[in-house]
């Protein structure tokens, strides 16, 4: 089906430029979508078309009644057919446009964020619209008529075809702009919902938000999933999304799903929160990896200082991923303790991750603090959970799962799972991309599984953990970030380059004469001293028959102190003002430790520093609390390397192999 709709990209090829192909390809796709959908109740709706302008209906019972009628949120009252339309290459535009113009309102709205009615001009003008309209004639885009109807394209496949037209379209694309596999969303959604059967249910309603929804293929396998644990809930999905195509993509879907597809926002969820004062049960994300957000700058510190969506902190202006999760936050709903130990409402999140949210920025950055607020102040963390590479189309980088909750089970207060699934792959048999794994519909269960056994083993320790699942106190993954100074020691001593600094020094001639102080100093050049005191009382020496007296101000007494000094380990210590109890820290000496959140660090220091540099000590007011997840540093096997005698067989047997092949060549 992919390589029938793309062959129409050869009729357009000399008269439009290849990045305009899916501006052409991807609005006919829908509209065909949304005209073979139609097809079953077509003559139905016609009729009653006639019916209601004989009885003379309101314009509000006419939509109703014809949406009744169509079986969707959506109806066509043209005559028109598409190869009606291809037949007749005269009229080929004024069909089109009667035929686009006669559908519902808001089919209208989503096509029209194609411009639409510029491209039929468009192909029209270069004499092919009628062959674009017959070639997408002959494709058969409709819904199944049944579990058995084989050569009919439910929503999931309709999304698979969407998406490959517009991964092809956008090939060149940054690897941040990528497209989820459906089996990584099915995964995804697993983990998401599997803890939360209990909370489905006959009558009940969920909604979902997906804040950067594509064409909205988390949201369908969201909503599929609900309904196939709970037939009867009622599912409200709700999205957002920055591309015009994949938006209008989204809204086709959700239109033919029967769900409202205004609930689609268009906009930039940092600047544009299409669904302000919302909450909902359920939110899933995608979203770009690896993208910046400078654009938007302005408006998001704005947020931030006012203590809104991302008041926990700001990420790097070169990713915005942590922006997407506190947007996420932002909206998930309030628990309320149920009386029976648990809680009632709150909110689940799933959202994919490269590795950099895990341990980007140090203690004090934005990220940072945005991972403290997370794991310390909110306990939002439930798990994360390390993908395979090489899974998504437009990049081969490792991804994580991050699961979120308000209401996380009393076993994991305070506590993260994290889960190694990267070994969970099938080798594809043909590339798409840079997509060359899979997870197979088994390893998504045994992943499941692995999940809900990590959770039952946080609730009984009598529970084993699976082999590839560890538990972690939120404390462990906090750290104090120390700084560890050591004095500046110093001799003195004067040299030909000392007065050439010192003749060039703005804060010397401010205050004195550069030229003159240096020719005092002359008498000096190559003499040294073991302290600043003697080094002094011989430099006062040397002005008096200049008639000269060293300046006290401090500018000036630093600054002579750092051209004359020369750093020593055994020079003398220097103090900033007399009666200071630690010397001055030498900035060139100056390091920094990571030291475990909860390890003294006065013990730390006695342990791993003074041993090597007895005169050093921490600076207390510069610490900072950091938190970062090192998860391939807690899942690391040291794998030792083979011995020289397997590494010597192996070598003498690949000898003797290719002995034997060149014994029978030269036969």
């Amino acid at each position: 089906m992919i390589n029938f709709i793309w062959k129409v990209a050869d009729l357009l090829r000399g008269d439009f430029r290849a990045h305009d192909y899916g501006k052409i390809i991807l609005p006919f796709t829908v509209l065909r979508r949304l005209d073979c959908v139609l097809e079953p109740t077509k003559a139905d709706v016609l009729a009653e078309v006639e019916e209601l302008k004989q009885q003379g209906r309101p314009e509000y019972f006419r939509d109703r009644r014809l949406r009744e009628v169509a079986q969707h949120g959506f109806y066509n009252t043209s005559n028109l057919t598409f190869k009606r339309i291809g037949r007749d290459p005269s009229q080929a535009k004024a069909l089109l446009k009667s035929y686009y113009s006669a559908f519902s309102g808001n089919a209208q709205e989503i096509l029209d964020r194609y411009n639409f009615e510029q491209h039929i001009s468009d192909l029209q003008e270069k004499g092919l619209l009628y062959q674009v309209v017959g070639e997408f004639a002959k494709i058969d885009l409709r819904l199944p008529t049944g579990p058995d109807d084989k050569d009919g394209i439910d929503n999931h496949q309709m999304g698979y075809i969407f998406e490959e037209l517009i991964r092809k379209f956008s090939e060149d694309n940054p690897a941040g702009e990528h497209f989820t596999p459906r089996e990584v969303v099915r995964l995804m959604v697993n983990l998401l919902l599997a803890p939360d059967e209990g909370a489905l249910g006959a009558g009940k309603t969920r909604t979902v938000l997906d804040p950067a929804c594509g064409t909205g293929g988390i949201l369908s396998e969201t909503e599929d999933h609900i309904k196939r644990k709970a037939p009867h809930t009622t599912v409200g999905l709700y999205g957002q999304e920055l591309n015009p195509e994949s938006h209008a993509i989204c809204q086709s879907d959700l239109l033919i799903k029967g769900q409202e597809p205004d609930n689609i926002k268009y906009g930039n969820s940092f600047t544009q929160d299409g669904h302000a004062g919302q909450k909902f049960d359920y939110l899933v994300a995608n979203p770009p990896f690896g993208v910046e957000w400078k654009k938007v700058k302005t408006e998001v510190e704005r947020f931030a200082r006012n203590g809104d969506r991302f008041h926990a902190g700001l990420p790097r202006i070169s990713d915005g991923s942590f922006l997407f999760l506190q947007h996420m936050i932002s909206k998930m709903k309030p628990k309320t303790p149920d009386g029976k130990g648990s809680f009632e409402g709150g909110s689940r999140i799933a959202i994919v991750f490269n590795g950099s949210p895990l341990f980007s920025g140090g203690a004090g950055s934005g990220e940072s603090d945005i991972r403290r607020w997370i794991l310390e102040e909110e306990d939002l963390l439930e798990a994360i959970v390390a993908l395979p590479d090489q899974l998504f189309y437009n990049t081969g980088i490792s991804t994580y799962f991050w699961i979120l909750s308000n209401r996380k089970h009393w076993s994991l207060e305070n506590r993260v799972i994290l889960l190694d699934a990267r070994g969970q792959w099938t080798k594809m048999r043909k590339s798409l991309g840079d997509k060359r794994k899979l997870i197979s519909d088994g390893q998504i269960a045994a992943v499941t599984d692995m999940y809900m056994e990590a959770l039952a083993a946080a609730a009984d320790e009598k529970q084993p953990l699976p082999e590839n699942a560890k538990i972690f106190k939120i404390k462990e993954f906090g750290y104090q970030r120390i700084t560890v100074e050591r004095p500046l020691k110093l001799r003195f001593e004067v040299t030909e380059q000392t007065l050439l600094a010192l003749q060039s020094s703005a804060v010397i001639n401010k205050v004195v004469d550069a030229g003159v102080f240096a020719d005092a100093l002359k008498p000096l050049v190559g003499k040294g001293w073991d302290t600043k005191a003697e080094a002094w009382d011989a430099i006062r020496q040397a002005m008096v028959p200049a008639g000269l007296m060293i300046p006290t101000g401090k500018p000036f007494q630093k600054t002579l102190r750092d051209l004359l000094g020369v750093r020593d380990p055994e020079g003398e210590d220097q103090y900033l003002k007399k009666g200071d109890p630690l010397p001055e820290p030498d900035p060139d000496l100056r390091d920094n430790e990571n030291v475990p959140l909860e390890e003294d660090i006065d013990a730390y220091m006695k342990r791993e520093v003074l041993p090597h540099a007895p005169d050093a000590w921490v600076d207390h007011v510069k610490t900072k609390i950091g938190y970062e997840i090192p998860f391939t540093r807690y899942f690391y096997e040291n794998v030792l390397p083979r011995s020289m005698g397997e590494i010597d067989s192996d070598l003498i047997s690949l000898e003797q192999q290719i002995q034997r092949i060149l014994a029978e060549v030269t036969k």
